[in-house]
């Protein structure tokens, strides 16, 4: 009897502890889509949008992610108070009637340990896309200040702008925008 119940707790012990996915909420205070494009051959512009939320899940041991972000494209800002609202306009991201874009992952790629690409669809003007993120920076841990569980990342994707209904003034102003994510997330 003595046996059998030290083989069982045994088994026990030594049996793998599988991970369960870890929901983090994005901290909008440390998040941040850039877009950059080429303007009429003479800049390049830098922007970004000032809000966002959603959620990042991650499975270390499974090797598994999920992203699910949502934009508000009111907050795009170019430095330029009449910039930003030529950018709202019907001609680019017409927040009037699309005042949100999203991403939502579909798949992502891992070398290792780490997370390298981010498949999924991206949706400006209501119009659907799918596009892959690279990911060229990733860290999990434990915040310094917060003492809270985090995720953090960096990720960079090419799109077009035409391919949304934006594409006024190209190619004088280039269709291709390239698009730089700044991501932290605290564990829920």
């Amino acid at each position: 009897m003595k046996r059998s119940a030290l083989f069982i707790l045994s088994a026990v012990l030594s049996a793998p502890v599988w991970a369960e996915p870890v929901t983090y909420s994005i901290d909008p205070n440390h998040t941040f889509e850039r877009f950059s494009y080429n303007h009429m051959g003479f800049s390049t512009q830098l922007s970004r949008f000032d809000k966002s939320s959603g959620t990042i899940t991650y499975d270390a041991a499974a090797k598994t992610a999920a992203v699910d972000v949502t934009i508000d494209t009111k907050s795009v800002s170019t430095g330029s108070e009449l910039f930003n609202g030529h950018i709202q306009g019907a001609d680019f991201l017409d927040t009037a009637q699309y005042p949100t874009a999203t991403f939502k992952s579909t798949r992502v790629k891992f070398d290792g340990d780490r997370p390298v690409a981010i498949e999924g669809n991206l949706t400006i003007k209501g119009i659907t896309k799918p596009v892959t993120l690279a990911v060229t920076a990733f860290h999990t841990g434990v915040h310094p200040m917060m003492k809270k569980n985090m995720i953090g990342a960096d990720a960079t994707a090419q799109i077009k702008r035409s391919d949304f209904n934006a594409g006024k003034y190209a190619p004088m102003t280039s269709d291709e925008v390239t698009l730089s994510i700044a991501v932290e997330a605290v564990q829920q």
